[in-house]
């Protein structure tokens, strides 16, 4: 991977508004959702999202993370005994969590790039695609989330409704009020087309 320079004009204002969208408040979280989740021999990064960057950015503790997400026996991701040193090593095993998150459940909207982690390009994008999968987790209450539930929204669920034939045949006959109401309506006081209002003082 080779190094990039600065970026100047309005490439610089494009990082900058992406950094900005980077919450420092939610990497605290994330942090320790991570390592309640994984344990606490997965480490700590330093704060900010440099920090966090290098410690996510070889993709064994994300892989950690989304395997602790299933039962023993059907783990989704290989991990190696070794962090992988070289470049594509790293960046296949962040493609393999991603893959695997989207298995689980977390929308093709909520994930991020390889490239947004590994070269840092978007770390909000990064923190989104974790909230989603926390958020996932909690709402699956399946005994393998670890944590405080209040870290993560519950997503909405299902909440299907079954009516018999007759209720439906009773609901043809009903005029909703979207199509209006005549009820209360009345023509007293109107008078004749063309007519002057008759106003008596």
């Amino acid at each position: 991977m080779a190094n990039k320079g600065p970026s100047y004009g309005m490439s610089r204002e494009v990082q900058s508004k992406i950094e900005k969208k980077y919450d420092e408040e939610l990497e605290e979280r994330l942090v320790e959702w991570i390592i309640a989740q994984c344990g606490p021999d997965v480490g700590r990064p330093d704060r900010g999202c440099v920090g966090f960057q290098v410690w996510l950015k070889n993709g064994v503790i994300l892989s950690k993370l989304v395997n602790s997400l299933y039962p023993d026996g059907s783990k989704p991701v290989k991990v190696p005994e070794h962090p992988p040193s070289m470049v594509f090593k790293q960046m296949e095993q962040v493609a393999q969590f991603l893959k695997a998150a989207e298995d689980y459940g977390v929308t093709k909207t909520d994930m991020f790039q390889t490239v947004d982690l590994f070269e840092g390009k978007d770390l909000a994008a990064v923190q989104r695609t974790l909230m989603a999968l926390g958020s996932l987790a909690v709402t699956k209450n399946d005994g393998h989330y670890h944590g405080d539930p209040n870290w993560f929204m519950k997503k909405a669920q299902e909440h299907k409704r079954e009516f018999t034939e007759s209720q439906l045949q009773e609901g043809k006959h009903v005029i909703g009020l979207q199509m209006g109401s005549n009820r209360g309506a009345s023509q007293a006081g109107m008078t004749g087309y063309g007519r002057p209002r008759q106003i008596i003082s």
